[in-house]
Formats: C-alpha cells, structure tokens, sequence
C-alpha cells in the first residue's frame, strides 16, 4: 500500500494494480477477507470495504459460499490499454500532448513566480501583497453574508451581473474618467482573465503584440502562452516610447499608462495621443491595464487612456485584487461596443461567469459608498507607508541608491548604485539567509537591464516594521555590497 488516504482505498489501488499488471490473473481466487486482515494487520471492514468496491467496478465476480475472483477480461484491457495506465509515482514525464500545452511549459513555471517570499522571512518589500485592513474585512463579511442570503442560485449571467456592471460603470465616471454604460462592461476574474480573453478575441497565433519593456510578466506570459509574436518596446521617464512602435504595426499594445509597471512611469497627454493615432491609423488595439490608478499621493488620480478614445480602439482593464485583495478574483473589461458579443461568448466558453455571490457584494458595497471610503482609508494608509519608506531609504542607505518614484501605486524600484549583477545577486541572497524579502526587477525584462534594481512593494509592510527592515537591508548591503 502506497501511505496516502483511508487504509482500505490504499489496499483498492493495491489490488486493482497487481490485476491490470498481471500479478494476479483472470478467474484467481483471491485470500478470504479474515484471512487477508490478518496478514495486513489491518480490520476487516477495511477489506470488505475494498472487495466491495472493487467488485462495484467490475474488477471482481462474487460467489457464494466460494469467495472473490478477479473478472475475466482484464488482461485484455491492459494490452489496449498499454501504456495509457496511470504511470507509477515517479515516472517519466510524458511529452505535451498539444501544442498549446508545449507553450505553457516553455513560458510558465509555478515554481519560478516573481516576486515570491520564501516562507519564514520577517520582513518583505513583496509587491502584490495587501494591506491588512480590520475595517474592510468586516465590512466585506457582512456582504457576503447578505449576499448568500439573496443571491439567485442559478448560473450568473456571463457578462456579469447587471447590478454590478452598474457600479462598475459609475465608479469609472466618477474616479477615471471612463464614460460608459453598463452594456459595455464585462466582469471577468481579474486581470489575468481579462488579457487572456482579450488574446482570443484579438489575436490568432504567431499574431504581433507590443508590449512595455519592462512589462508585467503575467500579461507577458499569457500572451506568449497564447502563440503571439512579442514585440518590445521601451520606456523611459513618460512612458512608453509611442515613437519606437514597430513597423508594420501590431495587432494589439499593451500599456499600464497611468502607472508603468514596474518602473512608476506616467504616460505622458502628447504619447497618448499620438498612441491613439497610431493605433487608429493601423486598425490596431489597445490593451489598457489601470492596474492601479485609484492611488496616486500627489494629486487627483489620472484620468485613464480609455477617457481620450475616441474610436473605441481601447480596452480598457481594471482589478479589484490591488484596491480591495487578491482573493477576490473580480475585476472589469470595457468592451468596444463592436466586440462585445465576442468578448462575452469567450468570457462564456472560459467559465460560463463569475461568482454571483462576490458580484453582488461587490455591487452592494460600491452602491454603499463602503469600497470609496475604503480607497481613502487605504490611500492614507499608503501614503504614509511610502514617506516612511523614502525617508528610511534616505537616511539607512543615502547615495548607494537612486529612487525611481511617481508618487503613485503601491511599490518603487530602488535602483542599485555601482553593484555589480554578482553583488546583486548576493545582496538578495544574504538578505534571505538573514530573513529579508527583496525582490529583484530583472524578471519584468526581456532583456535584463543594464544595472540591479530592486522592486520595494510597501503595502503589505506594517507602518512599525518598515524602519526596523531598512536597518535590515543596510546591514545586508554592507556585506554584499560594499560602499566605495
């Protein structure tokens, strides 16, 4: 028996596999139930229980008053069957069976996820974690609950309910400066759904798509995954550099415009434009990820690239998981009205619809006011967070960084002063034998940059932790890099 499960489903597979392996043949008897939990030392119940199941599959004949015997024809079946029996523990992977399942292995990998903590840090500048607020878990509790309560049982519609996309399309008007009607939103489960669905809509295989460089190597990946042609193109202090787009145009750019990820940058009114131009000239597309547009410290939050478009070449992205949390897997498309009935029969054909529950909490909390209040709260929040940590950054570590920061979102990269890519490395390796989190920006390029940069997310790092993790940091800096 294998170890793993109720003793009598480890002796089921025991027996079931010396049968298909020809360890026990057609018509032999097998040992009497006593007997056999005697030698197992195990109870009978747990015998009879697999005798009765493996007689319910077919694999034994009972005879009263004579015993159980393995079923005739099962040698038959294991020679067409052959090789297509599940593989003992351990065994050769098998080769991909299609060629999208080929492309998911050469451009994914569980176990290589940016920006990842090993468990057992005490501190980490992880970007993507939330922020713990007490309020907003109660708050989202008692929705839920209601929701339960009231929600029809049925399969939701697959374009969302229409409560929400109600919601969805005031809170674009007032916050983004997204004027749209609900018929033209799409609630999908976030934004990896939302590029996912946007591919198939858009682009068939070996297909080109321009995407930043740096890039979020989630949007890169789905669509490598996809089959597209990748096309990047870089960016600087505005933006995306609209006069490096590629000739011929691509079918479809994706742009986080209102806050670059990962390097901070803010498209500038004149790239966007002539962005627009571009794509209009060439009947091309664009993928808009507001990722996190609701925080910026400086002053109102921009107004998104979707609010200049004019010739509904813009789809338009926002998620739930940074504002609110990542397990809530709700997030919005705005569909061109032109495209809408392919955005949702693929947004049907990928899982037929979002939870109904969360949909309507979600729906009742932003009709409420409770999600605005919360973007204040954790503005605030974060905007504290951030001074701490650039005025710790200022006074632990001075010259040996340079700080890329828009003043908006919920991370900033620190870039590295005069450290080679070996010292680079060693820092984020001393810093987590010494139980420090950091995380390097190198694997949001194609081509990594030209010197060490670090991604510092400050959200899920407690206000009264942060200093005590710089001093953390200077400490690894001095051993892995020293200062000149």
């Amino acid at each position: 028996m294998d170890g793993h499960g109720p003793l009598h489903s480890q002796l089921t597979r025991a027996l079931k596999a010396a049968m298909l392996e020809g360890r026990m043949a057609a018509g032999e008897r097998l040992p009497p139930t006593r007997l056999l939990a005697r030698e197992l030392e195990v109870s009978r119940n747990t015998v009879l229980a697999a005798y009765e199941q493996l007689q319910a599959e077919g694999f034994l004949r009972g005879k009263v008053g004579s015993g159980s015997y393995v079923a005739p024809g099962l040698q038959a079946q294991r020679a067409v069957e052959g090789e297509r029996a599940v593989p003992p523990a351990g065994s050769r992977v098998l080769p991909p069976q299609s060629v999208h399942a080929g492309r998911l292995r050469r451009f994914h990998d569980h176990a290589r996820i940016p920006g990842r903590t090993v468990p057992g840090t005490r501190y980490a500048f992880q970007y993507g974690v939330p922020m713990t607020n007490p309020a907003l878990t109660s708050a989202w509790a008692r929705e839920l609950s209601r929701a339960a309560r009231y929600t029809a049982p049925s399969y939701p519609p697959s374009q969302g309910l229409p409560a929400l996309r109600e919601a969805v399309a005031g809170y674009l008007g007032r916050r983004r400066g997204v004027q749209v009607a609900a018929d033209d939103v799409l609630i999908v489960n976030g934004t990896q759904q939302a590029i996912a669905l946007t591919a198939r809509v858009l682009l068939d295989p070996g297909a080109a798509a321009a995407i930043e460089e740096p890039q979020y190597f989630a949007i890169r990946e789905v669509l490598q995954i996809h089959g597209a042609r990748l096309q990047p193109v870089p960016v600087d202090g505005e933006g995306l550099r609209v006069d490096m787009l590629p000739m011929p145009a691509p079918r479809l750019v994706c742009v986080t415009p209102s806050h670059q990820f990962p390097t901070g940058a803010v498209l500038s009114l004149p790239r966007r434009q002539a962005l627009l131009d571009y794509v209009h000239a060439h009947d091309g597309w664009i993928f808009e990820d507001d990722y996190d547009g609701e925080f910026r410290y400086d002053a109102r939050p921009l107004s998104a690239l979707r609010s200049l478009d004019r010739r509904g070449r813009v789809v338009y992205v926002g998620s739930f998981s940074k504002a609110m949390f990542p397990a809530l897997r709700l997030g919005y498309l705005v569909m061109p009205p032109g495209l809408r009935e392919d955005f949702i029969s693929a947004k049907w054909a990928e899982d037929f619809g979002s939870s109904s529950v969360e949909q309507a909490a979600l729906a009742r909390f932003i009709d409420d006011g409770g999600f605005e209040r919360h973007l204040r709260r954790t503005s605030k929040a974060l905007r504290e967070r951030r001074a701490a940590l650039l005025q710790g950054l200022a006074r632990r570590l001075g010259e040996r960084i340079e700080i890329a920061d828009s003043n908006a979102g919920m991370h900033l990269v620190a870039w590295l002063r005069d450290a080679t890519p070996a010292q680079g490395e060693r820092l984020i390796a001393t810093a987590a034998r010494r139980g420090l989190g950091l995380h390097p920006i190198a694997p949001f390029y194609l081509q990594p940059p030209a010197r060490q940069g670090l991604l510092m997310g400050y959200a899920g790092m407690p206000l009264a932790e942060i200093d005590a993790a710089l001093q953390l940091f200077a400490e690894c800096m001095d051993e892995a890099v020293p200062a000149r």
